[in-house]
């Protein structure tokens, strides 16, 4: 593997995994180690001292918020958070006119909304670094967060199945893009209607051909966890698709993580969930209160995930 110098990272945007190395995923990841690791053995890592995260908010969060926040008081800067309703962007100034505004008081901005064009517009007029906190299209601040817990579990991510089941929505697209990155092997199962977006698909089966990675696409859930070594699935019904959410209901009902999937994937294999959880709809209790699930690991490294994110790319 080549090495890589964490200079490199200075002032970029983190805005989808596709626009890293697989080098530079193995840096941000082992970065996200050492930070976890001094934290839990009460190491301070002011790293960001006096600087400044400001925190966009158009969606409504518990993980992203807590965890960014966290995440720069930890590294010895400050987060602010600001909602849609608390900045002009709300009362319809410009994207462009908030990122030139806001580049000249912090030193970072993470943004949390639904439309993907709007972190992009946000990165192209900043001169500081943008982290996409979440879109309608990606999440890739959780992908990291996964890869690290997989990471942790497994002892690596090259040749691991993932067997993601459900609506292929922004964490499946960020999981295709991620997993192709790192040469692992990922399955997605969606009924018609929910299949992952034709161009992240294009694009992560780029990728794929240089990592050797593999990615399916199919339509039979069980086909899809058989054997795997991670089971991952989401909200049947993501945030902004409420109205939708019976009809989504009805779609899914055969896309449900149970006992059977457990049964049918790797013995060792742990179970994973971007949370929060529909129980009952897209996983069991079983599953989420078992032996496999991490998923309050996953959860947790979201935190250091960010924290390597933020400490390299705002240094």
């Amino acid at each position: 593997m080549n090495a890589v110098d964490e200079t490199a990272f200075k002032g970029r945007d983190f805005i989808s995994l596709r626009d890293y190395t697989k080098e530079e995923i193995s840096f941000l990841l082992k970065t996200a180690g050492e930070l976890k690791t001094d934290l839990k053995a009460g190491r301070p890592h002011p790293i960001l001292l006096g600087k400044t995260l400001g925190m966009i908010f158009t969606k409504s969060s518990t993980r992203t918020r807590v965890s960014f926040e966290v995440g720069m008081y930890q590294l010895g800067g400050h987060a602010l958070f600001l909602s849609d309703r608390d900045i002009q962007l709300g009362r319809g100034e410009t994207i462009a006119d908030t990122a030139r505004t806001l580049a000249r008081m912090v030193n970072g901005i993470m943004i949390r909304t639904f439309s993907h064009q709007e972190v992009l517009d946000l990165a192209k007029y900043a001169d500081i670094p943008v982290i996409n906190g979440l879109t309608d299209l990606l999440h890739p601040c959780q992908v990291l967060g996964d890869l690290m817990t997989i990471l942790e579990h497994k002892g690596r991510l090259e040749g691991i199945k993932l067997a993601f089941v459900g609506d292929s929505n922004n964490v499946a697209h960020a999981l295709m893009l991620g997993g192709m990155k790192m040469g692992m092997h990922v399955v997605i199962a969606s009924p018609q209607g929910y299949m992952p977006d034709p161009q992240i698909t294009a694009l992560a089966m780029e990728d794929a051909g240089e990592s050797g990675g593999c990615l399916e696409i199919m339509e039979d859930p069980l086909e899809a966890v058989k054997g795997a070594d991670v089971l991952y699935t989401d909200v049947w019904a993501s945030m902004g698709q409420e109205e939708e959410a019976k009809v989504r209901r009805r779609a899914l009902q055969a896309y449900q993580i149970n006992g059977r999937s457990l049964e049918l994937a790797h013995p060792d294999a742990i179970f994973l969930h971007c949370l929060p959880a529909k129980r009952g709809e897209e996983v069991t209790d079983e599953v989420m209160e078992g032996p496999h699930s991490v998923i309050f690991d996953e959860a947790e490294n979201r935190l250091h995930a960010q924290k390597a994110i933020m400490s390299l790319l705002m240094k």
